[in-house]
C-alpha cells in the first residue's frame, strides 16, 4: 500500500511556480488518493479559478507521460471536455514525486449524485455519456493494445489482442488462487465465442474506465448535464465495445433505463453488439477480480465470482437492446 502524500499550500506554490509564478495558494484539498496517484484541488487567494495537481506514486510515474499524451490526443480531436495540462514536473522537488498540473473541470462525480437523481435526469445523463464515449471512439488507432505514448506490444487483430489478454488474466487468476473450474468455464466461453472477436476490424481509442466515478456532472437551469470526464490512465486501443462493456459492468449493472439511454446516446451499434459486450463484460469482471486479489482486497471477490459464474452459465439468445 502507498502512503498518501501531504501537500501544504507553501509546497503547492513551489510546484506551481513554473506555470503560475504569482499564485498565492489559500488551501489544498485532497480529492482522491489511491494505489496509483493522488489528486489535490488547489484553491487560490482571490478569484482565480482552482487547478488540480495530480501526484504519482513512484512506481506509477510512467503513467504521467501516458496521461498527458491521451489528454492532448483527445483535445486535438475536439473530444471532451477533459482537463488541459498546464505543466508537469519530475520528482526533483520538495514532495519527492512527479506531478501534473491541470485545469479543474466544473462539476462533481456522477457517482456522488446518481442515487438521488430522478429517472428522467439519470436517463439524460447516460444519453450524454453515450455521446461522449462515441466521440472518443472516433479517434482511430493503428493496432490493438495498451497505450502509453504509443500502442505497447501491438497486435494486428482484435482476436489476437483479446486472446492474449484473456490468457494473461487467467494466469493471474490462477496465481491468486482463483477457482479452477470457473477458469475452465471462462476458457470454454471464450473458445466458443472467438468469432465475436473477429468482428472488430479496426482499433480505436478507448477510455477503458468510463464509469460514474470518472464522469463529472453539473446542474443548471436546464437540468443535469455531463460537464466532462477524467482519468485516462487505463486507455487502450481496442474494439469500441470494450468501453461500452466496462461502463455496463461497472455502472449500469441491470438498470435497463441506463442501458437504453447509453445506447441511444452512443448511436448506431453493430448487429452483434449485445453478444460482444457480454464477452467483454466477462473480461472486465475477470480483470477486476485479479486487481482486487493483487492488492489484498478480498471483500469484493465473492460478488465478482458470482458475476463470472452467471456470465459463463448464461446463453445470449437475443439481440434486442435491453438485453446483455
Amino acid at each position: 500500500m502507498t502512503t498518501t502524500p501531504v501537500l501544504p499550500p507553501a509546497m503547492a506554490e513551489e510546484l506551481l511556480h513554473p506555470v503560475l509564478p504569482a499564485a498565492s495558494v489559500g488551501e489544498t484539498v485532497l480529492r482522491t488518493g489511491g494505489e496509483l496517484s493522488t489528486v489535490f484541488e488547489i484553491r487560490f487567494v482571490g478569484v482565480a479559478e482552482p487547478v488540480v495537481i495530480k501526484v504519482y506514486d513512484d512506481q506509477w510515474r510512467w503513467k504521467q507521460e501516458k496521461e498527458i499524451y491521451v489528454y492532448q490526443l483527445l483535445q486535438q480531436h475536439g473530444v471532451g471536455p477533459v482537463p488541459a495540462v498546464l505543466h508537469h514536473g519530475d520528482a526533483d522537488n520538495a514532495l519527492g514525486r512527479c506531478y501534473t498540473v491541470m485545469t479543474m473541470l466544473r462539476g462533481q462525480p456522477l457517482s456522488a449524485v446518481s442515487h438521488v437523481l430522478d429517472r428522467a435526469s439519470l436517463r439524460e445523463i447516460y444519453r450524454q455519456l453515450g455521446g461522449c464515449m462515441a466521440a472518443v471512439h472516433q479517434i482511430p488507432q493503428g493496432a490493438y493494445g495498451y497505450i502509453t505514448t504509443q500502442v505497447l506490444d501491438p497486435e494486428p487483430t482484435n482476436t489476437a489482442y483479446m486472446t492474449r489478454q484473456f490468457h494473461k488474466k487467467l494466469r493471474e487468476y490462477a496465481d491468486h488462487g482463483g477457482d479452477a473450474a470457473l477458469a475452465t468455464a471462462i476458457e470454454a466461453k471464450v473458445a466458443r465465442q472467438t468469432e465475436l472477436l473477429d468482428a472488430c476490424r479496426h482499433a480505436v481509442l478507448c477510455h477503458n474506465d468510463f464509469h460514474e466515478g470518472n464522469v463529472l456532472v453539473t446542474e443548471d437551469g436546464g437540468g443535469w448535464q455531463v460537464s466532462g470526464f477524467i482519468d485516462v490512465e487505463n486507455a487502450i486501443a481496442a474494439d469500441p465495445l470494450m468501453d461500452v462493456a466496462k461502463t455496463d459492468y461497472y455502472s449500469v449493472h441491470d438498470d435497463q433505463d441506463k442501458r437504453e439511454a447509453l445506447c441511444d446516446g452512443y448511436g448506431t451499434l453493430p448487429a452483434d453488439w449485445s453478444e460482444r459486450v457480454g464477452l467483454y463484460r466477462l473480461y472486465h469482471a475477470l480483470e477486476l477480480w485479479d486487481w482486487f486479489a493483487s492488492i489484498g482486497n478480498t471483500a469484493p471477490l465473492k460478488g465478482i465470482t458470482d458475476d463470472i459464474r452467471r456470465m459463463t452459465a448464461r446463453t445470449t439468445t437475443t439481440r434486442r437492446r435491453p438485453d446483455l
